[in-house]
């Protein structure tokens, strides 16, 4: 009776919190975007205030279904929800027409999300199409290096029609589905000729593709989730030696094959001396860091416009110059929750195919908010990769919500009914 109370208890307490946190999360949205609009008041049009309702009514909304519609983890999209609020209050304090564009990228996402979490019960068997993830994610590369053209240094971009898309960010869902489907299936791999290299010659196949089009950034986040995965999952620890020394040298090639990384690793080195020109971005990121202060200069009173592409790749700056340190700080543990629910959905889970999942999905957030972060903080040579639901990009927006819907209904209590699971674990 009193272990039952308890648990009541628990839940009242838990229920209490997460109104308490909407709650925040409502006055915040309402006074940054009301900020943000006054400041932008001469650029704005009859759309504008809706796009202001649609933003506060959407993020609501969709936490409150999320809490009733999903049987798993609902903190996961308030989480997203906050991420994309402190972005979407930037982007519209730098560009309105920008501003609204997020929005209906967020829109499309949270369909994409709750979509997504109901496709996938359909099938029973995810775990047992390996070569499909495969496949798939090379029709992917190809048809990005036959119809794709250049941005930033990389050939990593589709037009269709009136919008442009980045594959790459889509490929990372066949990607993770290609891991946990291997590892699920480990035993049954490694008893074929060269079977337990099938995930590694998978994923340097990926690599090379990410180096034909010179997109370094994504690339170290794929191998990062399979050096990570295999320190979990492999069972042959010279594999992950072997693996580690591959990419120390195929860091030096890359160096040496194209020139847009060596200017990095210059601009990286010494910006002060190449300010005027090769430097200007990263330090002009850095000015924007050491002028916000630990509470900023607030909305509209700072020179985040004065970096090059701030509402994308540099937005954390941005964010840090008006919003203080302290909103950089909030943004990195907020990061550290979303990794955290995902790690623990992944040790909670008793299927191995959606744990690995869950895993998977936890280490690409973190590698690619840890490359962005510490390449606009100058710890690292910067690489062009977004801010997960921050930066400004409808590719970016849509599968980072894809991998939350997988992330939330590998949360949920699933039964097994695979007769060979144990064989498998």
């Amino acid at each position: 009776m009193k272990m039952l109370k308890k648990e009541n208890k628990n839940i009242l307490n838990q229920k209490k919190y997460k109104a308490k946190a909407l709650f925040l999360l409502f006055v915040f949205e309402f006074l940054s975007l009301s900020l943000s609009m006054i400041y932008n008041a001469d650029k704005l049009k009859s759309g504008d205030f809706y796009a202001y309702v649609a933003i506060l009514a959407i993020t609501i909304i969709s936490t409150v279904l999320a809490n009733k519609l999903t049987r798993s983890d609902s903190i996961l999209l308030l989480i997203v929800n906050m991420l994309f609020s402190i972005g979407v209050v930037m982007i519209y304090r730098l560009d309105p027409a920008l501003g609204k564009k997020q929005l209906l990228f967020y829109f499309i996402g949270v369909i994409v999300f709750f979509t997504t979490y109901y496709i996938l019960p359909k099938n029973k068997n995810w775990d047992n199409h390996i070569v499909f993830y495969f496949v798939v994610s090379i029709v992917l590369f190809v048809a990005t290096l036959i119809f794709g053209f250049a941005s930033g240094g990389a050939k990593n971009w589709i037009t269709l029609g009136p919008i442009s898309i980045q594959p790459s960010e889509f490929i990372k869902i066949p990607f993770i589905f290609f891991i946990a489907s291997f590892y699920t299936n480990y035993n049954k791999y490694k008893k074929k000729a060269f079977g337990k290299y099938y995930l590694s010659i998978g994923i340097y196949i990926f690599i090379l593709m990410f180096f034909i089009q010179k997109e370094l950034g994504t690339a170290l986040i794929f191998f990062g989730t399979m050096i990570l995965t295999q320190f979990v999952y492999e069972r042959d620890r010279k594999l992950i030696f072997v693996n580690l020394i591959l990419v120390i040298l195929g860091a030096i090639l890359a160096y040496f094959l194209f020139s847009h990384i060596r200017v990095r690793v210059e601009t990286w080195i010494d910006p002060w001396s190449v300010i005027d020109d090769k430097g200007y971005q990263i330090t002009q990121s850095l000015f924007a860091l050491a002028s916000g202060g630990l509470f900023g200069t607030g909305i509209g009173l700072g020179r985040p416009d004065y970096i090059p592409v701030a509402e994308s790749d540099f937005i954390f700056p941005a964010i840090c110059e008006e919003y203080g340190i302290f909103m950089g700080i909030a943004v990195v543990l907020l990061f550290l929750i979303l990794v955290y629910r995902a790690i623990k959905v992944s040790l909670q889970q008793e299927n191995k195919f959606y744990s690995i999942l869950a895993f998977c999905i936890g280490i690409l957030f973190a590698l690619q908010t840890l490359i962005i972060l510490g390449g606009v903080l100058k710890l690292i040579p910067l690489t062009g990769v977004t801010l997960p639901f921050i930066s400004a990009g409808g590719s970016s927006m849509v599968s980072g919500f894809i991998l939350l819907a997988i992330l939330q209904y590998c949360g949920q209590n699933l039964e097994n009914g695979d007769e060979n699971e144990k064989e498998k674990r």
